[in-house]
């Protein structure tokens, strides 16, 4: 009897040393809260290649909380403060209107946003080499872009006389960008036809503008709402047989013509590294904003011959990527 009491007190007291630890360890795994514009989300998948090169594993030494606002960007405030709400050690958020929801809503859990043109003319930081306050991460801010943009259709057509540009007037680099697109419109002698996209409801006026003024090319500026509804753009394109540019590749992998600008899935991957950082004691503040380092070009053929274009071979070879 005196045995079984022993061998009893002694599971006990295992339990009673194991069951802490357990709750412990768990309570000491990094709970990291993912803010998105849209769902599903590419940006998301980057993050998570970033995070398994650092030696994280979601549920394991990591714990990663998605929120999505389905393109609503009403509906960022409150996601963000859901997860204040949750406790989370570090907010990742892509896009503008989420990174003023999730600055706004906290000032003291760190933030890393991502996809953000001008952090410093938005607002965010006080500059790039040093944030201060609670945020920092990367930035999408690439002078030339949109005059490039322009440079590569004209190479791709040249001749084009006119291109439309889908914007976004309170982002401001989409201002900035479109102002590098009327300049090197100028320098080939184009017209640019800037069309306003602030809501949702503005995209078919902006198409039927296009065709009242027979816009001959497009460029679709990145903003919540071109990537949330980047399959209906790409397809009001196709019907129109508009030669059209994208400031990324995921416009190209909904059947989009053509795309030029930083790699999103690099600038995503990247902001793992922060997040280790960061888990690792390092403050927002002192961390640099960086700007891209890696540009794409891609092309997708299936989508010339599906309107009836041709691409001249020198464009092509100078694609990173072409789909056909």
């Amino acid at each position: 009897m005196k045995k079984k009491t022993t061998g009893l007190t002694l599971c006990a007291l295992l339990l009673a040393i194991t069951f802490p630890a357990e709750a412990q360890q768990k309570a000491n795994v990094p709970r990291i809260g993912f803010l998105s514009a849209t769902r599903p989300s590419p940006d998301q998948e980057a993050f998570q290649a970033g995070l398994r090169v650092l030696g994280y594993t979601e549920g394991k030494n990591i714990i990663v909380e998605y929120r999505y606002a389905e393109g609503v960007a009403e509906q960022l405030s409150n996601l963000a403060a859901e997860l204040v709400r949750a406790k989370v050690d570090l907010i990742v958020v892509t896009g503008v209107p989420g990174a003023h929801a999730a600055k706004n809503t906290t000032k003291t859990i760190p933030i890393v946003m991502t996809n953000v043109g001008d952090p410093v003319g938005e607002g965010l930081v006080a500059n790039l080499a040093h944030p201060g306050g609670n945020i920092t991460g990367l930035s999408t801010l690439t002078p030339g872009l949109g005059g490039k943009q322009v440079e590569l259709v004209k190479q791709a057509f040249p001749t084009l006389s006119r291109v439309a540009v889908l914007w976004h007037p309170s982002i401001i680099s989409n201002t900035l960008s479109l102002g590098e697109v009327k300049a090197g419109a100028a320098a080939l002698k184009m017209t640019v036809q800037p069309l306003e996209l602030r809501t949702r409801d503005d995209l078919e006026l902006a198409f039927s503008s296009m065709e009242k003024t027979r816009g001959s090319a497009l460029i679709v500026l990145r903003g919540p709402i071109t990537f949330s509804r980047r399959a209906e753009i790409v397809n009001l394109a196709i019907k129109r047989r508009l030669p059209a540019i994208y400031s990324d590749k995921d416009f190209v992998d909904a059947d989009g013509l053509m795309s030029y600008g930083p790699s999103y899935f690099d600038l995503l991957r990247r902001a793992a590294t922060y997040v280790d950082k960061i888990l690792k004691g390092a403050k927002p503040g002192d961390l640099p904003v960086e700007q891209p380092t890696k540009f794409e070009f891609v092309i997708n053929l299936k989508t010339a011959k599906q309107i009836g274009l041709m691409i001249p071979p020198s464009v092509l070879y100078r694609a990173d990527k072409v789909i056909k």
